[in-house]
């Protein structure tokens, strides 16, 4: 099989499971969201340990520890994939897949104006008009809703800021994730020991399956990131660009259509906004990689004749 459709598959895979996230989450709502995190921390933890031992990547997690400007940097990249986690599974056991689907629609836009705030990076009169569009969207939602949407709003800035540390980072997802959760585990430890020393802990209080449930959290955080290392070495960054979307997508039939979120007229109009600054903004990547394309191969004609 081609390398290209094999990224496809994997990129398809990971991103199928992020979208089915909130069909899990659920299960889990028995339990509090800082329970959850801490518990998804440390089998996440323990997860990259396994994997770090069967890949040999020792080195590289040393490698990576020496290097104080990589190793800052995943440290902060901890603290907000923290956020994002915790802001996440709050988001859906307590009735907001909605709104967390909306975050997502919203970060490929936000890592664009990060991208010109941070990276001085230009936009296309386009990409301006998609950024303004889902800006009067989350406007709108926010009228609609007497508050802005901080879910969305936590998810976007926690996962753009996320991405943008990563990219600096630039480091390997089983090692660089192996640096993260090792920097936010004593924290969940801690949460979990407080907890337990309050009468608050609630994993082991609803059967063996209920545990195991919890346990799996851990894999279930590190396979779909396997996944997508596998498809970003494989495939071209506009179709993982396009993948993308298959998550939210996902996530939004899950709240309308599995737990019956309510979606009042407005709610749709912000969402049809959200949906046509992404076309717009989509389109425009992909014109730019056809024009690309057709220079390149001008390039090498002229070049041959």
């Amino acid at each position: 099989m081609p390398d290209q459709r094999k990224g496809f598959i994997y990129g398809f895979v990971a991103y199928l499971m992020w979208g089915l996230f909130p069909i899990y989450w659920r299960l889990l709502d028995k339990s509090g969201a800082i329970e959850l995190l801490a518990h998804r921390v440390v089998w996440s933890l323990l997860t990259i340990a396994a994997l770090v031992a069967v890949l040999r990547k020792f080195g590289a997690v040393k490698e990576l520890l020496r290097q104080p400007r990589k190793r800052w940097a995943l440290m902060g990249a901890a603290l907000l994939i923290s956020v994002n986690w915790g802001t996440y599974i709050w988001g859906v056991i307590h009735g907001h897949v909605v709104e967390t689907s909306l975050g997502y629609f919203i970060t490929p836009l936000f890592a664009v104006f990060l991208g010109v705030v941070v990276l001085k990076e230009r936009l296309r009169p386009l990409q301006w008009i998609a950024l303004a569009i889902a800006f009067i969207a989350v406007l709108g939602l926010a009228i609609e809703n007497g508050r802005p949407p901080w879910i969305a709003i936590l998810l976007t800035f926690s996962w753009g800021f996320y991405g943008l540390i990563k990219k600096k980072a630039d480091a390997g997802a089983i090692e660089g994730m192996a640096v993260e959760s090792a920097t936010v585990v004593p924290l969940a430890v801690a949460a979990i020991a407080v907890l337990g020393a309050q009468g608050q802990s609630t994993v082991t209080h609803h059967g063996a399956g209920y545990f195991v449930l919890v346990l799996l959290t851990g894999p279930l955080t590190a396979v779909p990131l396997l996944f997508f290392g596998a498809a970003a070495t494989r495939t071209s960054l506009t179709t993982l660009g396009l993948l993308n979307y298959i998550a939210p997508i996902l996530q939004f039939i899950c709240g309308v259509t599995l737990f019956h979120e309510h979606m009042s007229p407005m709610r749709w109009a912000g969402f049809g906004l959200v949906w046509l600054a992404l076309s717009l903004f989509t389109f425009d990547s992909l014109n730019r990689r056809r024009r690309s394309i057709a220079l390149e191969r001008a390039a090498l004609a002229t070049s041959a004749a």
